[in-house]
């Protein structure tokens, strides 16, 4: 994987988000959340579990009800915080929840259709099915099989390439990684540093902290619903506490777990993308 340093353009603000705040009820998830995502980047999103991290991404989607309290997001100068989750998907962000949410009684190709519901130049669909087809060759080799059979690394491939289908400017990606054997959680990130290069800005939560700051261009630190730590992903490397908590025996040990998942459909797996 190249330097992400080598990549980094003019910096113009794709995403903004100033002082939000976003409650579950009474309890405060998010407490004045302040980000600033680039275009043409990868900003990585790291913390402990409960931190808030996919509160975060829920609250750009619009996918929580009544959020946020305070504070905006606006998205290429726009404000879209308050406005229906559909609006967002058509202003052109994509979201992957974590999880894999695929259709399971749909085929692998039926999937990817709805991904670019949409877009209505049929001619742009089909580059951009080429697009996953390359960057996901297995999911071209089941393109006639049920999602809800695939393992789950290519149910993880498929839900990507979808939210690819989608022609996003903004890709948000919710632990990609998460349960995958080392080989492929190695092709993801790939895969996630040539979406950056194509053009495509992603904001990634991710626990594998040593593997997604490899990739990212910034990233920052979320702890109790409160950025703690922000900066170029090299800053966020050579900061103690980061390493300590984020790269150190803890998290290697979290690798190591999801790693030993089984190959069972929708569970993690060693299938190479690439094959």
């Amino acid at each position: 994987m190249d330097s992400p340093a080598s990549h980094r353009p003019v910096a113009e603000p794709l995403l903004k988000l100033d002082g939000v705040e976003t409650y579950y009820g009474s309890l405060r998830a998010l407490s004045g959340v302040s980000l600033t995502v680039v275009q043409g980047t990868v900003t990585v999103i790291l913390g402990s579990n409960g931190a808030g991290k996919s509160t975060l991404l829920g609250t750009i989607m619009g996918v929580l009800d009544g959020q946020p309290q305070r504070g905006s997001v606006t998205f290429r100068g726009q404000r879209i915080d308050g406005i229906a989750t559909e609006k967002i998907v058509r202003a052109g962000i994509s979201y992957v929840p974590e999880g894999r949410r695929v259709f399971p009684e749909l085929t692998v190709s039926e999937n990817l259709k709805v991904g670019a519901y949409t877009v209505r130049d049929r001619q742009s669909t089909l580059r951009t099915l080429e697009r996953v087809r390359d960057y996901f060759p297995v999911l071209t080799e089941r393109q006639d099989q049920h999602a809800g059979t695939l393992s789950g690394g290519e149910q993880q491939m498929l839900a990507i390439g979808r939210a690819l289908m989608n022609e996003p400017e903004l890709l948000l990606l919710d632990e990609p990684s998460l349960g995958l054997a080392p080989l492929l959680v190695h092709q993801v990130f790939d895969i996630i540093s040539q979406i950056r290069d194509e053009g495509v800005t992603v904001l990634l939560v991710e626990q594998n902290a040593r593997m997604a700051l490899k990739v990212a261009d910034d990233g920052v630190v979320l702890e109790n619903g409160e950025l703690m730590v922000s900066g170029t992903a090299a800053e966020l490397v050579d900061n103690d506490e980061v390493e300590e908590l984020y790269m150190g025996a803890a998290s290697t040990a979290s690798t190591e777990e999801a790693a030993s998942a089984t190959s069972e459909p929708g569970a993690g797996d060693d299938v190479d993308l690439e094959s």
